[in-house]
């Protein structure tokens, strides 16, 4: 079978994967000369602790198994760093305790640290108040520019798949995809993930489907000592709001009422704080949420002041020195964790993964093509 693949980010190169496991002739149409959208503007985080209990748990717990194998397979780094969640408040420390003492029925592996067990497993929280944390097994991290524009090539290397880079599709038709300098490309299936893109290819079906775009403001630091290493990834008690696994516990209401209370503006930007660090030691910071018609080209300076104001709440670093400042835009979807559609016989639309593209893309993937699509 030949398959074409409409999008080169994470999602298209996850579909490229299982496709061409199978057996298939894939080929990736990409419109930049690399991938420059969502996929490599976030944490680098693989985190099955966001996502809720059952299916889409079970989503990133595969996805989790085959970025493992990949690491193996390629020698793109993937770090089992695991991650924590750390309380300073009451309410927060509750949260924690009370999603501690149900997760391992609802397929989480995560345990309960002490201050002084977080204080031995990482340098970068500060002491002073710390109640506990949720330390959670299961994270990967990822450098997402250097894996993005690494997979293609070991993909390419190893199974039959062909990478068009700086080609644009404006046309998807059942057997056919048409590119914008004129050439048809035939296919015997084809697989659209355009990410955030609702205009270009059947914009009546995602305009109609759902979605939101979502932009989110980031920016990295870099460590003055490179052995310097935060150890796992971090999270605060306001990522207690932000993932909806952690609405399984009646005591989030408390917490969520206070800090609408005490800081709406982070309600009103949509900002939880974590920190990541890949293998050159650079520092991931983050992040904000605005939806829609609220999106500017425009990153605002104020959104940025308050991540970090929130963070030096209980971050501690080498330094503060911020090297990069950038914004990501993804597709999220109201209900449910992905977005599928079979517009026309044999075309397939998939998007939708919100922020969760890293975490859910590769088992999302092995699925569609593992359930029949084949």
């Amino acid at each position: 079978m030949q398959v074409i693949v409409v999008g080169g980010g994470i999602f298209g190169q996850a579909q490229a994967w299982a496709a061409a496991k199978r057996g298939h002739r894939v080929q990736v149409i990409e419109r930049s000369q690399n991938a420059c959208g969502a996929s490599v503007r976030n944490f680098g985080m693989i985190w099955p602790i966001g996502q809720m209990p059952g299916e889409p748990l079970e989503v990133a717990l595969e996805s989790r198994e085959l970025w493992l194998q990949v690491a193996r397979e390629s020698g793109i780094w993937v770090n089992p760093c695991g991650s924590l969640h750390v309380a300073y408040r009451e309410d927060e420390w509750g949260v924690i305790q009370e999603f501690a003492e149900r997760s391992s029925q609802l397929g989480y592996r995560c345990e309960l640290l002490a201050p002084e067990s977080i204080q031995a497993r990482t340098p970068a929280v500060k002491p002073q108040g710390l109640l506990g944390g949720l330390f959670s097994s299961t994270e990967l991290c990822v450098n997402p520019p250097a894996t993005i524009r690494k997979l293609p090539a070991w993909l390419a290397g190893t199974l039959p798949i062909e990478f068009h880079f700086g080609r644009q599709a404006i046309a998807a038709e059942t057997g056919k995809v048409t590119l914008a300098d004129g050439k048809v490309l035939e296919a015997d299936k084809v697989i659209i993930c355009g990410g955030a893109d609702f205009e270009t290819l059947f914009p009546d079906l995602l305009q109609s489907a759902g979605m939101r775009r979502c932009k989110l403001q980031m920016f990295k630091v870099a460590p003055e000592q490179s052995s310097w290493k935060i150890g796992m990834h971090l999270a605060s008690g306001l990522t207690l709001r932000h993932y909806k696994n952690f609405q399984v516990c009646p005591s989030l209401e408390k917490l969520k009422k206070r800090i609408a209370e005490e800081t709406p503006e982070l309600d009103r930007y949509g900002i939880h704080v974590m920190a990541s660090q890949n293998e050159l030691g650079e520092i991931i910071l983050g992040d904000s949420h605005l939806y829609d018609h609220e999106i500017e080209p425009f990153d605002s300076a104020y959104i940025d002041d308050l991540i970090l104001r929130e963070l030096g709440r209980w971050l501690q670093l080498p330094n503060w020195n911020i090297v990069q400042r950038w914004h990501g835009i993804y597709a999220k979807l109201d209900q449910g964790y992905v977005f599928q559609r079979e517009p026309l016989t044999d075309v397939h639309v998939c998007t939708g993964l919100g922020g969760s593209g890293m975490t859910l893309s590769f088992g999302v993937a092995e699925r569609f093509w593992r359930n029949g699509c084949h």
